[in-house]
């Protein structure tokens, strides 16, 4: 328990990152710098550059560790500092910058910010990967990764509404309050800083447990990254189980990079209201929480993976469809309720899915370990990492062109700023079409093969592996001489 607590905790000083790079990052620099939405959404997507070489690098390197604290833990404890001083740069920009120069600084920040996450991020989930091989106590440990995901987003959406932006006379929408953000990103900086430091500090007791680089491994070089890179590239189902996430991850960017916009300018809530929806949060998470890993021993992780997903691509669009058809508005009686409601279902839907894809990344590293003899955690969730990175920029800029698109107004307080049709416009793209690369992914997954059955077959075989490689010498001779024998005693 101490173990998969001190695990998962490291999960939500990420989910802090994640939510400064993910939702609040777009609204600050163009509603409260003023800054063109589209060139945000640009200086945001092309931070991802360097990430394309930064994850699988990393990965790689933490794979081939040979260190006192293990292959992770190096990582981990030399990340949270940049980190914490990246989150707080992105929103203290100098002041005697123009738009342009707001733009480079967003790009910059957010760019150092995701070298440094990668740094402790890509570790830490081949930490959560290698804690345990059993199918569904791996379940487990990923459902503490995903509550934790859940502490951290909630709980920063929950101090931000309530601590840093309340409503005021002057901005009733107290997230468009220029005046609270710079004491908001010391807090999440300082934050961060402790949380991952803490997750760092009490997992390095299992440091002598876990899988450790084999001796004839080659130290890291280009070359050998490379063959890392094929490796995990030649395993289908890891393809499969990429190309899925790439696309959910799509889906997910769009939907993070509006959310906020559909929230204050088409429901017309209050940073009151929005703070109760931590409620709807805590219910999904706490549901995926308890049964995941139940449902992974009942029904199978691919039939988790694929209903889930159906749920967290429809079920966001259900409250949108029917304020699109008039059905609900700010004045349906119940409306902060009802969505918290539709709240509740994404994100157990969601939880699930994230827990269903992280455990079965760690079986697809014993079907490489199997095939290639190596463990390949460190390259397996660098390049998920990767991906969804990826995806999250490209759903980030889609988000700031549809706002470009749609004439989304700049400086806007309040929905009676905003035309209707642009409203309109804001909360289809929002909620309908953002769908639509969910429901691609839905068709990757479907091409996952790993059972429960299969997974066993590969854990038996790797069990009789490495008790062939524990046998002394001698004992392998012993073994090997009467068969060496026999053709001498036939003649």
């Amino acid at each position: 328990m101490k173990t998969k607590v001190a695990f998962g905790v490291g999960s939500g000083a990420e989910a802090i990152a994640g939510a400064a790079i993910g939702s609040y990052t777009l609204l600050y620099y163009n509603q409260i710098l003023q800054v063109p939405a589209h060139w945000v959404s640009f200086a945001i997507a092309a931070s991802l550059l360097l990430d394309a070489v930064t994850e699988p690098i990393i990965g790689s390197l933490s794979d081939r560790t040979r260190s006192r604290l293990g292959r992770r833990h190096p990582w981990m404890f030399a990340a949270p500092i940049p980190i914490a001083l990246m989150l707080w740069s992105i929103y203290n920009p100098p002041a005697i910058l123009d738009h342009l120069g707001l733009t480079i600084w967003a790009g910059v920040t957010v760019s150092l910010l995701r070298q440094v996450m990668a740094i402790y991020h890509t570790p830490h989930l081949a930490l959560g990967g290698e804690l345990s091989p059993n199918y569904t106590e791996r379940s487990k440990v990923m459902a503490y990764n995903s509550l934790f995901t859940w502490v951290g987003a909630a709980g920063t959406s929950w101090v931000a509404l309530t601590f840093f932006f309340p409503a005021t006379p002057e901005y009733p929408r107290g997230l468009l309050n220029p005046e609270p953000w710079p004491r908001f990103a010391t807090a999440m900086a300082l934050s961060a800083l402790a949380i991952l430091l803490a997750s760092a500090w009490f997992t390095r007791d299992r440091i002598p447990f876990l899988p450790k680089p084999d001796p004839k491994t080659p130290k890291f070089s280009v070359g050998e990254f490379f063959t890392d890179v094929r490796r995990a590239m030649t395993n289908v189902n890891y393809v499969w189980l990429l190309i899925g996430y790439f696309f959910l991850s799509m889906m997910i960017g769009l939907r993070g990079g509006l959310h906020l916009y559909t929230s204050i300018y088409f429901w017309d809530l209050s940073s009151e209201e929005l703070r109760w929806f931590i409620i709807g949060s805590f219910t999904g998470f706490a549901t995926a929480f308890l049964f995941a890993a139940r449902m992974h021993g009942r029904f199978d992780k691919k039939q988790t993976i694929l209903w889930s997903l159906v749920g967290f691509a429809a079920i966001p669009a259900v409250p949108v469809v029917l304020g699109l058809a008039g059905v609900m508005s700010h004045e349906t009686p119940g409306l902060v309720w009802i969505l918290i409601g539709f709240s509740a279902l994404s994100s157990a839907a969601m939880s699930i899915l994230q827990i269903s894809v992280m455990s079965a990344l760690a079986d697809i590293a014993d079907e490489n370990e199997l095939k290639h003899g190596v463990r390949q955690e460190g390259i397996l969730y660098s390049t998920r990492s990767l991906a969804a990175k990826l995806d999250q920029a490209i759903g980030t800029l889609l988000a700031g062109l549809v706002l470009k698109f749609i004439a989304f107004p700049v400086g806007a307080k309040g929905k009676a700023d905003v035309a209707p049709d642009v409203l309109f416009n804001l909360v289809l793209w929002d909620g309908v079409i953002a769908a639509i690369p969910g429901l691609i992914a839905l068709l990757a997954y479907a091409r996952y093969r790993i059972t429960q059955e299969s997974h066993a077959a590969t854990q038996a075989a790797l069990r009789e592996r490495r008790a062939e490689a524990a046998r002394p010498p001698e004992a392998k001779a012993a073994a090997a001489a009467p068969a060496e024998a026999a053709p001498a005693l036939a003649k």
